[in-house]
């Protein structure tokens, strides 16, 4: 068995015994199979231990990852804000993959080249356990989301679990591809910072930074601050070379005396930027964009695949709950296929929000 197999069910029964029923009745048999992803609403949260239990029990694989969301999906679709649990087995080569979590350290002995993570919403230092983590990971790989739920979120690696970061490392055996789409696209032009404290942007290009930015929404938007501000997003970029290289970030006030504008994280001076436009219309079409990329990027069909989309962006940015996972079907064909909606995405070193992330088996 020299690369990774997998199969995929999901189910939106009302009952979690019903829906977990259904999926075990639905899952194709995998032989060999040795890794199991789980993503439960948080309408059954109160039964992950059965769930995984039963799991366990049913299919024969040991190791389990996941977590709770307020939706999950599967190639079929998706359900957000309802009940569901959405399971895909996986058949590695073995010795290729270890599941960690805080109570379980990775083996020193072990070099992750990719890994699937999932975190605690509450942990105050997400940002730098992300990043740490995606320091470890030699080739770079790192994927997944924060859990989500009305209540209390959970993880699973192994075990249900609360807090820090969890998941299943792999080495370089296992090749993926993780393509990213933030729902935005670039408005005209490039700027730089060069004026700023902490979240606080106060000039751009040596001039106000509002000034700039009612220059890059339009004659319309610019006159409309507040319709501006809930549709434009500052996108933080790495250089001047591929303006579709950015990190989103919403903007949260504006200081017209001042001239200022505040985001959601802190920028420093000479930091290169692009002003954003978020809407169902940028939302379709920067996730378009995002797949074909990675189609073109896959050597050959990808295997399997495991998406996380923001709480925010099925049935808000996007018409349906599972219009998403539609586009996705459209482009890879009916893989097998598991994710959640979750509290934040996570990429590479990054961690986002209203968000979508596809991360491809190959």
């Amino acid at each position: 068995m020299n690369s990774p197999r997998f199969a995929s069910a999901w189910s939106t029964a009302s009952g979690w015994e019903d829906a977990l029923h259904a999926v075990i009745a639905e899952l194709p048999r995998l032989p060999q199979a040795n890794l199991g992803l789980v993503y439960v609403s948080d309408h059954f949260a109160f039964a992950l231990e059965s769930i995984l239990n039963r799991l366990r029990q049913h299919t024969g694989v040991l190791e389990w990852v996941g977590a709770t969301g307020v939706g999950v999906l599967g190639t079929q679709g998706a359900a957000l804000d309802a009940p569901g649990i959405s399971v895909m087995l996986g058949a590695f080569p073995l010795d290729s993959f270890r599941v960690f979590s805080g109570r379980r350290p990775l083996p020193r002995d072990f070099a992750p080249y990719a890994a699937l993570v999932h975190g605690d919403p509450l942990t105050p230092d997400m940002n730098e356990l992300v990043q740490d983590m995606a320091f470890k990971v030699r080739g770079g790989r790192l994927a997944g989301g924060l859990a989500s739920a009305r209540q209390q979120a959970y993880q699973v690696a192994g075990e249900a679990l609360t807090g820090g970061l969890s998941g299943v490392a792999f080495n370089e055996q296992i090749q993926t591809l993780t393509g990213v789409s933030q729902g935005c696209t670039p408005l005209p032009g490039g700027w730089r910072i060069t004026q700023a404290q902490d979240a606080l942007i106060e000039r751009i290009d040596g001039r106000p930074a509002i000034e700039v930015f009612r220059e890059a929404a339009g004659p319309a938007l610019g006159a409309d601050l507040r319709r501006a501000v809930s549709t434009l997003l500052v996108g933080l970029t790495d250089g001047e070379d591929d303006r579709r290289q950015f990190a989103a970030r919403r903007i949260v006030a504006l200081d017209v005396r001042s001239g200022r504008i505040a985001i959601t994280e802190s920028v420093s001076k000479g930091q290169n930027m692009v002003f954003l436009k978020r809407d169902e219309e940028a939302a379709r079409a920067d996730l378009a964009h995002m797949l074909e990329a990675l189609r073109a990027a896959c050597p050959h069909p990808p295997k399997g695949g495991i998406y996380v989309s923001c709480a925010s962006r099925g049935g808000v940015m996007f018409e349906h709950d599972d219009s998403e996972v539609q586009m996705i079907r459209d482009v890879f064909g009916p893989i097998p296929l598991t994710g959640f909606f979750a509290a934040g995405e996570i990429a590479g070193s990054h961690l986002f929000g209203q968000t979508g992330t596809l991360t491809l088996f190959l």
